[in-house]
């Protein structure tokens, strides 16, 4: 029987879709034939009665085998989707909400390195510490993505009293100038990752 099992496929009429494979665990010699079943209750149906069910004969066309597949031999699309579809939506859907724009970076550079930072930060496989690293480093990619709105919104083209401006403007506007030499070395960023 090729490893379906032979109750089954007589109790489901011989039909396409009542060809079952049988499990090893349950399994019984009949006239030099070893039979394996879907389960105990169809073995000891067959034990009952096996004049009925050993000689059936299969269809010509049989489905295919079904076994685990290894990840890595699947064409690349099927790689991508079955190993990191989800987390690569995930990482995706969160730079289209954000839109991040890293100051002195193009927005591309921009998005990628949130992209990976993010990747790095919610990866499940990686320990609890790199987790938790780089969702800090993830925070203040974002925090330094904010600066430019932030600084857009507060300064003005006419020059107000320093007791109008916000308290932080300073701050922020010298963190943002010191961002500047991120952009001569772009590639520390990259490198972190």
């Amino acid at each position: 029987m090729k490893g379906y099992c032979p109750v089954t496929f007589l109790d489901g009429e011989q039909r396409y879709e009542a060809l079952v494979h049988g499990k090893p665990d349950y399994a019984a010699e009949y006239r030099e034939k070893i039979y394996i079943f879907e389960n105990e209750e169809k073995q000891q149906k067959f034990l009952r009665s096996p004049e009925t069910y050993w000689d059936q004969k299969l269809p010509h066309k049989l489905p295919p085998m079904k076994g685990p597949v290894q990840l890595t031999s699947l064409p690349m699309l099927g790689y991508m989707e079955q190993g990191v579809a989800r987390e690569v939506i995930k990482a995706l859907t969160a730079v289209g909400c954000l839109k991040p724009k890293f100051p002195y970076l193009s927005v591309k550079r921009s998005a990628l390195l949130y992209l990976a930072y993010h990747l790095k930060a919610f990866n499940p496989r990686s320990s609890d510490y790199t987790r938790k690293k780089y969702k800090k480093e993830l925070e203040k990619f974002e925090e330094s993505c904010e600066l430019i709105a932030y600084l857009g919104s507060t300064m003005t083209q006419t020059c107000s009293e320093p007791e109008e401006q916000p308290i932080d403007i300073d701050q922020k506007l010298h963190k943002f100038l010191a961002l500047r030499s991120i952009e001569a070395d772009s590639a520390g960023l990259s490198d972190k990752l």
